[in-house]
């Protein structure tokens, strides 16, 4: 627990970013503290500078976040629930400025090409920014300037910016999936619907992938996640990610697992969560 009485939670980025909407959508009550990287996140938690983290892990246009399921494992945290935020862009400038005033936009990299055809049709010219959120940060300090800012609502809220056009993306179903994460992991029910999320190493067996995921096939289970990636660097050592629908207490979940084990030499499960309503 952190030492402030009032519950915190870490995120990665500068207040007004997408993770910082996951925060006050999942949390709301909770202060947020931001992190330089999401090493900086685990550790904020970890030193108990912050009671959670909130972490993304996928985004539907654009997959994983890379990194990610390298460090999850090695965190010491556990997954207790996920949050979906839909990435909604807007252009925002100084206080006064207007729209046909703005011949120039500053955003993160991927945002730019997410809104590139409401730009082109603007004439607007563009130019990437480390971060979205900060460079609203860094427009709100800039006396005279007529730039814009392509970021989430949140950040024209926090740093006093006037929204001079809403939800120019490109796609409307740009969504990237966050990971709620403690110190302790939470076996409870709670929800109807749960998800186990694990990570396994298989053994140098012939066919030993196919094996362990026979158990999930004859035993009715739903995996809505497989990913693989590369141990310490090393071309013959694999660890899967891994979730599926149910709770390792149900039944054909139990069978599952410990037909898995027979076929791993690790198996560590990060977490056990209610499925988002999005998920329907």
């Amino acid at each position: 627990m952190s030492d402030n009485s009032t519950p915190r939670i870490a995120f990665q980025g500068a207040l007004g970013s997408y993770s910082h909407e996951a925060c006050l959508q999942a949390r709301p009550e909770m202060i947020p503290v931001p992190c330089t990287t999401f090493e900086g996140v685990i550790r904020a938690v970890r030193e108990e500078r912050a009671d959670l983290a909130m972490l993304p892990v996928e985004n539907t246009t654009y997959g994983r976040v890379a990194d990610i399921h390298r460090l999850l494992p090695q965190s010491g945290l556990h997954i207790i629930e996920e949050a979906f935020v839909r990435v909604r862009i807007a252009l925002m400038a100084r206080p006064g400025i207007t729209l046909d005033q703005v011949k120039h936009v500053r955003a993160h990299m991927v945002l730019l090409p997410q809104a590139r055809s409401y730009l082109d049709a603007q004439g607007i010219t563009f130019e990437a920014a480390t971060d979205s959120a900060g460079a609203a940060a860094d427009l709100a300090r800039t006396q005279g300037s007529v730039e814009g800012v392509l970021a989430g609502e949140v950040a024209a809220d926090i740093h006093g910016l006037d929204v001079l056009a809403r939800d120019i993306e490109d796609l409307d179903h740009n969504t990237t999936r966050f990971l709620l994460m403690a110190p302790d992991i939470d076996l409870s029910r709670r929800g109807g619907k749960m998800l186990t999320t694990f990570v396994f190493e298989v053994r140098n067996i012939p066919a030993a992938l196919y094996k362990a995921m026979g158990g999930f096939a004859t035993n009715g289970i739903n995996m809505t996640k497989l990913e693989s990636y590369m141990v310490d660097g090393s071309f013959t050592a694999t660890q899967f990610y891994a979730d599926i629908e149910g709770h390792p207490e149900d039944a054909n979940v139990k069978l599952a697992l410990d037909e898995l084990g027979y076929f791993t030499k690790a198996l560590d499960i990060l977490g056990v969560y209610p499925a988002h309503p999005v998920r329907g």
